[in-house]
């Protein structure tokens, strides 16, 4: 029987802001979760255990098919575990089904806008070597090869997403040039966190096939330039149903007593993004409002006219770790109940080398679409220190 490959992919412990890791392994073909066995890894290596005991245990909790290798093939979310079976600190996950589980009643719907910029080198894609592009304003929605930059690399994304069958549902450039959006949804907890981490590694590896690196820091170029979030699109049963807009703002009442709650677990240097310039709020101020992108939380336009629907919680750095325990609890319960001087250093900003080649046979001409680089083109970028 021909084997296939599983990509375990995980979450690492680093901080302030957790890192996707993850590995190849060779098995026999899977029907289910029960057909993938867990697998042990160096825990030292990912900020998750000491030397002296560093083994820790991955253990598969999603697969989708692989939309980049051969049919058959896998990707493979997973928790992490200690050795002896129990949840790893850093594994917000297990707390998440937990909270899911309790508050499943409410019904509750996320859906995740995933800003991001794609970087070359170190600047920001289309960016001239020297100086600044024009300012803000033609970027947004835009079309040309003077105002659009990684078009390629956005679409061969968004292909692999719904291959791997991810609830995928639109693309945008953004505001600020190199800067973009997709968005994921609406779907229930825990499965919108999974396909999120999920949509990022695709993003993170497709890009490799290109050459760009992609970066969630909230605020990736400083100054008169947009920053980088993960808008939250939230409603609960009460709230989509007749009369709902009560509903939604009686969880505004909530939402701003516990703000400064939420925006300890909204993400690292969110700071330097909520600021009250850019379509922000500023960061200690919680305020709401109809069509207001300039509020912490934006009631649509939609929603209000009907009476009913959801809102937009505009607060969450493109970094949000969409497994933080503490507001995972509060979403459910419906309270919320690096590189230096102009480009910051980030953990997505350095270009690594691809060293696979992979032979034409690995995947039929139909998995690999025509605009994506091939094999023997693709481009390999020097590592930057």
């Amino acid at each position: 029987m021909a084997k296939i490959t599983a990509e375990y992919i995980w979450i690492d412990g680093q901080k302030p802001t957790a890192k996707l890791r993850s590995k190849t392994k060779i098995i026999d073909p899977a029907k289910s979760l029960a057909d993938i066995p867990e697998w042990g890894y160096d825990g030292s290596s990912t900020e998750q255990a000491t030397g002296h005991f560093s083994d820790l245990l991955l253990r598969p909790v999603k697969m989708v098919p692989d939309p980049l290798h051969r049919e058959g093939d896998l990707l493979v979310l997973c928790e992490v575990l200690m050795p002896d079976g129990t949840v790893h600190p850093s594994n917000t996950r297990a707390f998440l089904r937990q909270v899911a589980e309790r508050y499943k009643e409410q019904e509750a719907w996320f859906g995740i806008e995933q800003e991001y910029t794609f970087f070359d080198g170190n600047r920001p894609l289309g960016w001239p070597d020297h100086g600044f592009p024009a300012p803000q304003g033609g970027y947004y929605c835009g079309v040309g090869a003077d105002e659009v930059f990684g078009r390629d690399v956005v679409e061969a994304h968004a292909d692999a997403c719904m291959r791997a069958g991810i609830h995928i549902v639109g693309t945008n450039a953004e505001v600020m040039p190199g800067q973009w959006e997709f968005q994921v949804g609406a779907i229930t907890a825990p499965d919108i966190a999974d396909e999120l981490w999920l949509a990022r590694w695709l993003l993170y590896r497709i890009g490799e096939e290109f050459g760009i690196s992609a970066t969630l820091y909230p605020k990736p170029v400083k100054g008169d330039w947009n920053g980088a979030g993960a808008h939250t699109n939230f409603s609960t049963k009460a709230m989509r149903a007749e009369g709902g807009i009560k509903v939604i703002e009686e969880a505004m009442k909530k939402l701003e007593r516990r703000h400064d709650e939420h925006i300890k677990v909204y993400g690292a240097h969110n700071e330097e993004r909520l600021t009250g310039l850019h379509e922000t709020a500023p960061i200690h101020a919680f305020r709401y409002g109809v069509s207001d992108r300039g509020a912490s939380v934006r009631i649509p336009m939609a929603t209000t006219k009907e009476g009913r629907g959801y809102f937009e919680d505009r607060r969450p750095a493109a970094s949000r770790a969409d497994r933080a325990a503490p507001r995972w609890g509060l979403l459910a319960s419906w309270s919320f109940s690096s590189r230096s001087s102009q480009f910051p250093m980030t953990s997505r900003s350095t270009v690594i080398p691809s060293k696979r080649r992979w032979r034409s046979s690995c995947r039929s001409s139909s998995s690999w679409p025509a605009s994506w680089p091939s094999r023997a083109s693709s481009r390999c970028c020097t590592r930057r220190r």
